[in-house]
């Protein structure tokens, strides 16, 4: 664990580069198994069931304009095959994009884990290593807050065109790279702040933490206080996307409220598509299930039992006699199970702290496959103001856990490198605040948004 005033080496800043060679090999490597291996005959079979569509469709409508069959007859064998063959399509479709977009993600998430951590490890091994005097390891004013928000203040500026080249890029049209200039130079900015906040905090061992002397957080450290006061702001941005939801939903008829007649007496027919419509059984375009909720269902248990593998890692850190937990559920777990997951004390917060970390991933990944369908089913951001909502609010909630990972991976680098005690956990506890609240927001969201 942390000694009291201990110096950090440009070695152990060069374990940074490994994790990041670590995470770069782990995405290829998924994305190898999921987008090439298994999706390219997901793909192959999808343009199958295309194919046998477009067929099925021909015949229909050439029984139809030979008189053999009668337009709008529902039960006529033709019609009947088109539509099975219509709905095996999208079924296939669907299972293409659970494995693409899958991969694409994990190989897209692991490539910014890389770069975030990496650039981080290089520059700070480039510093002079040097003798440090004690009160060096003690929390002091920091510039790191104000080179972060210069460049978040860049990206911003130079966002719409760093957006509209990726965009570009995307789809194989001609972009102009210098339109993406400024935005690329904020991100730049962003990690170079992020790094030198490292480089403050990785030395720190829990002493000289500063303590706020106003009302009402007097006595508390100032980094907790600040915490708090971030979440209250937080709170009233998602409050914002609450209150403007419930507020349009209440006045809405959705398809399936006409269905369970629950609209106006009057009312000839629903007004508007929700996501929540899409993912009842029979889904809108009436193929979706129970599974096309699974994604959100899961991502609600992830981010749950994240808030409580964090928890265990905070007491795990602060434990003064730790030993390797004995009750009637690890009796069951093998041996070497058990002394994988729980090897010391130190190695056990890295090890709780990193499968925080993967939960984290999994929300991500199963948000943008849940986004995939949603899209390919014709549910977009500029399809209603159902959607624009939606979007936006349970983006804006996924930007907050794609953030939280960020300052996740440094965790689990201090942890596996410093390491974590009773005297220096502070750092977990603040994090921790912020990660309870974004599953506090996501136990908000899901039963709004995806329910109601």
């Amino acid at each position: 664990m942390s000694g009291h005033g201990a110096d950090v080496k440009n070695t152990i800043w060069m374990r940074a580069v490994l994790f990041a060679g670590g995470f770069l090999t782990f995405g290829i490597i998924a994305f190898s198994i999921l987008s090439v291996a298994i999706a390219g005959p997901a793909h192959d079979e999808y343009m199958a069931a295309v194919d046998e569509y477009h067929h099925a469709e021909d015949a229909w409508k050439e029984s139809v304009a030979d008189g053999h069959s009668i337009d709008g007859d529902h039960h006529d064998e033709l019609y009947v095959a088109m539509e099975e063959a219509h709905h095996h399509e999208e079924e296939a479709h669907l299972s293409y994009l659970n494995w693409r977009v899958s991969g694409n993600t994990i190989l897209v998430m692991c490539i910014i884990f890389a770069s975030f951590i990496g650039i981080g490890g290089i520059v700070n091994s480039l510093q002079p290593d040097a003798e440090h005097s004690d009160d060096e390891h003690e929390h002091h004013g920091s510039a790191s807050p104000i080179i972060f928000t210069f460049g978040v203040m860049l990206f911003m500026i130079g966002f719409p065109g760093f957006a509209n080249t990726v965009t570009e890029i995307l789809t194989g049209t001609n972009a102009v790279l210098g339109e993406m200039a400024i935005g690329v130079i904020g991100l730049l900015v962003i990690m170079l702040g992020v790094a030198n906040w490292w480089r403050e905090d990785l030395p720190f061992n829990g002493y000289g933490e500063q303590i706020a002397t106003s009302h009402p957080f007097e006595g508390e450290h100032i980094r907790k206080a600040g915490v708090w006061v971030f979440i209250m702001s937080e709170i009233m941005i998602f409050a914002t996307f609450f209150s403007s939801y419930l507020r349009m939903r209440t006045g809405w008829c959705t398809k399936w409220a006409f269905d369970n007649d629950m609209c106006d007496a009057d009312a000839t027919g629903y007004d508007i598509l929700t996501a929540s419509d899409y993912l009842r059984p029979g889904g809108a375009v009436g193929t979706g299930d129970f599974w096309t909720m699974l994604p959100g269902g899961i991502n609600t248990f992830a981010l749950i039992i994240s808030s409580y593998t964090i928890v265990i890692a905070l007491k795990t850190a602060k434990a003064h006699d730790w030993s390797r937990p004995d009750n009637f559920m690890t009796k069951y777990i093998p041996k070497p199970v058990m002394k994988f997951v729980f090897p010391d004390q130190k190695r056990t917060v890295r090890n709780f702290l990193f499968a925080t970390l993967l939960l984290g991933s999994l929300f991500i990944i199963l948000k943008l496959v849940e986004w995939s369908h949603l899209v390919a089913e014709g549910f977009t951001v500029s399809t209603s103001q159902a959607g624009s909502i939606f979007y936006i609010a349970t983006g804006a909630h996924g930007l907050h856990v794609f953030i939280g990972l960020l300052i996740m991976l440094y965790l689990v680098f201090k942890a596996d490198t410093v390491g974590y005690d009773e005297e220096n956990a502070q750092g977990i506890e603040y994090f921790g605040l912020y990660w309870h609240f974004v599953d506090l927001a996501w136990v908000i969201i899901f039963p709004a948004f995806y329910l109601y």
